[in-house]
């Protein structure tokens, strides 16, 4: 893990398409303005792990679960 310390109002750029900008940073909230390409998605985390475990329950569900067409 790379870990870079940044003060408000400076940035961090991954590759050539995105930059995350340190807006504000007040006790142990730090918020972040995120600009990337409409197609890279963005998430916060937890967001993003209840996704994937719906999607993996998702997956595993057989396929005698789904209904039949008459």
């Amino acid at each position: 893990m790379l870990v870079i310390t940044r003060k408000s109002g400076e940035r961090v750029c991954l590759g050539d398409e995105i930059t995350i900008t340190v807006l504000d940073v007040v006790g142990s909230s730090v918020r972040l303005g995120i600009e990337a390409p409409a197609e890279v998605p963005v998430y916060r985390h937890e967001i993003w792990a209840a996704v994937k475990a719906e999607n993996q329950a998702a997956a595993e569900s057989g396929k005698g679960d789904l209904p039949t067409s008459s």
